[in-house]
């Protein structure tokens, strides 16, 4: 029972998107990414994901009652989108995606603002870098994820030709990690509340009736 999937985070991006299980141990299971820049039809990129979705959960043991969160896409203009069509394209494949997610493994995601996760696990973004938000997010999972080969690529061309850096990938797959453990942060956390509610209403009714 406690090697079962059973928390599911998606990245989803029409270029790249990531992936994060973990079961009930909150132990990771896989981190995968699937890269979809060289198919330029959303219908086709979207066939891939599914792909994708049902080949995890046929070599995957995942809870029957397996909670998905993904990423809220953006609701208005920010650093990275030029226009109202990137905007609305992003929409548009993370709900297909959502609703293949839901026809797969028969439950409805969850949708959580990419700022409060990083809030609720404290991960700080320090402005003054001259690293951008995505490499410190990178970082931060780095150093919560032990021994985990990431992809690499090798620089074809230009002038650091032949030198071998991180796949672009492992952002999409650090936030996919952020997304899922932000799920677990906030069902935990919400558990507690109801516990502790529910400890209060039982000694409540015990006392009234006495």
């Amino acid at each position: 029972m406690k090697n079962k999937v059973c928390y599911f985070g998606l990245d989803i991006s029409t270029s790249i998107v990531g992936f994060c299980l973990i079961n009930y141990k909150k132990d990771l299971v896989l981190l995968d990414y699937i890269d979809l820049r060289k198919t330029k039809c959303m219908f086709k990129k979207s066939e891939l994901v599914k792909e994708k979705l049902l080949s995890f959960k046929k070599n995957y043991d995942f809870a029957d009652s397996v909670n998905i969160s993904i990423e809220e896409a953006f609701q208005s203009f920010s650093k990275g989108f030029s226009s109202a069509k990137t905007l609305s394209q992003l929409s548009r494949f993370n709900g297909i995606v959502s609703y293949q997610c839901y026809e797969v493994f028969n439950s409805v995601p969850v949708y959580i603002n990419v700022n409060s996760a990083r809030k609720n696990l404290q991960i700080k973004i320090n402005k003054k870098l001259n690293i951008n938000t995505k490499e410190q997010v990178f970082q931060w999972t780095q150093n919560n994820i032990k021994n985990f080969n990431w992809p690499m690529k090798t620089l074809k061309s230009g002038p650091n030709k032949g030198v071998v850096k991180f796949h672009e990938c492992c952002y999409d797959m650090s936030d996919a990690y952020v997304i899922c453990k932000a799920l677990i942060y906030n069902y935990e956390n919400n558990n507690q509340w109801k516990n502790k509610f529910s400890r209060k209403l039982f000694k409540h009714i015990i006392i009234k009736r006495w």
